[in-house]
């Protein structure tokens, strides 16, 4: 069963922004509190990605839309092997719709309700990409703020991939950041200090301590520290000072030094970048380089025969999805004929929010972009050759007549 529209290839023209006809929608495999994700594949060059739309109302509605914007203009400058990277943004009247990469491996809270059991050496490789990613993303100057296993998909040989940005924090120079966000169980001590008066407040160290309590669930299927999403956070930094993480006597002394490393509750004393991590005694013997290349071999490679996501998310886009995605071309079309009028009583103020919104948008192509800067490129060495060309020519553009001959 699948979201399917008309396959006819739209006429492709450079000028042209891509746009949701520039699609073939295939089917729906998951949902976040920022919108729902589909597979689709770009009819021109028979690409496959994943496309995430967001409801404009309702981001207007919930005060999402400044979030939603954030992580566009963030994603748009960052590209890396272990992050979905962004290739297309574009909206219309009733979403606005983002392109990444399409990773079929499932995200590792799927693969933890399935039961998977991830041995120390899986989850030490998981560790060194996660921590390149965290790496490139520090020489951005971004905080991701958000590090779980729900935001970390696996691709179909079982490398990791960092996604979802609708929360990172941008910090200029040896500023912190001092909001607090994040997802309980995962955030570090220092984002549940009283923020009062002259707050230190926090860095890049928040990703290092997520990262932590990522590798201890993955290593034994559930988190160190219990927590429940409505504890205040007086009680929950009591219970940093109080519990002390158990290590299983199976565990090798390298992976619990290290996971004692990545928890320290002082953020002063925690591992908190790519040197300090290399310098690890369980990590001493990594070859980074063939890590960044994707050379070592995963130790859990995702089953490549089924999609590795709640089969559900199809059924609710298909039967629960008052405006589905499949049925958008005619539900906008119908909704021109009416004038533009959907019946929804929107007030003078919701409105002006919404042509915001359409006003505001990013609109972004990264084929456009990388097709733009090799044609550059070419010219460039072009210009070069040309100029190598002339001088060359000059260095042998010498009279005969100024040398005798015979």
């Amino acid at each position: 069963m699948g979201l399917g529209q008309s396959s006819k290839s739209p006429t492709s023209d450079d000028t042209e922004e891509v746009n949701f006809d520039h699609f073939q929608i295939l089917r729906a495999i998951g949902k976040g509190s920022f919108g729902k994700v589909c597979i689709v594949q770009k009819k021109d060059t028979k690409k496959m990605y994943a496309m995430k739309y967001m409801n404009k109302l309702k981001c207007v509605e919930r005060n999402e839309v400044r979030n939603v914007f954030k992580e566009l203009q963030i994603m748009q400058n960052l590209e890396h092997p272990f992050l979905v990277n962004f290739w297309y943004s574009f909206q219309d009247e009733e979403d606005m719709f983002m392109v990444v990469d399409l990773l079929l491996g499932g995200d590792l809270r799927y693969h933890l309700q399935q039961n998977v059991h991830f041995s120390e050496s899986t989850v030490k490789l998981y560790i060194c990409e996660i921590a390149l990613a965290l790496h490139y993303l520090r020489n951005k100057r971004i905080i991701h703020r958000d590090i779980k296993p729900d935001n970390i998909l696996l691709d179909e040989h079982g490398h990791v991939h960092l996604t979802d940005f609708n929360i990172a924090a941008v910090v200029k120079d040896d500023l912190k950041a001092s909001s607090i966000a994040g997802t309980k169980p995962y955030m570090a001590p220092e984002l549940f200090q009283p923020f009062e008066g002259t707050h230190p407040g926090y860095s890049f160290s928040v990703d290092w301590w997520s990262l932590g309590i990522t590798a201890y669930e993955l290593l034994r299927g559930q988190r160190p520290y219990v927590m429940r999403s409505s504890m205040p956070a007086n009680e929950i930094l009591q219970t940093f000072h109080r519990v002390h993480p158990s290590y299983p006597a199976a565990w090798s002394t390298e992976v619990k030094s290290l996971l004692r490393k990545l928890l320290c509750i002082d953020p002063q004393k925690r591992i908190s970048c790519l040197s300090e991590l290399q310098d690890t005694e369980c990590l001493s013997n990594v070859n980074w380089d063939a890590v960044l290349n994707k050379q070592t071999p995963p130790g859990f490679i995702p089953n490549r025969r089924r999609l590795n996501c709640d089969p559900t998310f199809e059924l609710e886009e298909m039967i629960l999805e008052s405006k589905p995605l499949h049925k958008k071309k005619k539900r906008l079309a119908r909704k021109t004929r009416e004038n533009g009028s959907d019946g929804s009583p929107q007030n003078g103020q919701l409105q002006q929010r919404l042509e915001n919104v359409q006003r505001d948008f990013i609109i972004f192509n990264r084929e456009k972009l990388r097709k733009a800067k090799a044609e550059a490129e070419g010219k460039d060495f072009a210009n070069k050759e040309k100029t190598r060309a002339i001088e060359d020519g000059q260095n042998n553009n010498v009279d005969p007549a100024a040398y005798p001959t015979g």
